[in-house]
């Protein structure tokens, strides 16, 4: 199975994948890895919150890229 990012608003909308990175990941632990190097980026780019695919299984999410207030 390969991870990847879901990428939403915070409405829960979902973005297009043609806007953002597609990465796809051969563990959990390099799809977290990379979304700490990029979430920045992402926020920047108007993703709001990311939730973690594994196949077709939620792994967890939404989790917000914004810091809690």
């Amino acid at each position: 199975m390969s991870w990847k990012w879901r990428y939403e608003k915070s409405n829960g909308t979902i973005l297009e994948a043609a806007e953002h990175p597609t990465e796809e990941f051969p563990t959990q632990a390099d799809a977290e890895s990379w979304l700490g190097e990029s979430w920045r980026q992402l926020v920047a780019d108007g993703v709001d919150q990311v939730t973690l695919i594994e196949g077709d299984r939620v792994v967890y999410g939404p989790m917000s890229l914004h810091a809690a207030e």
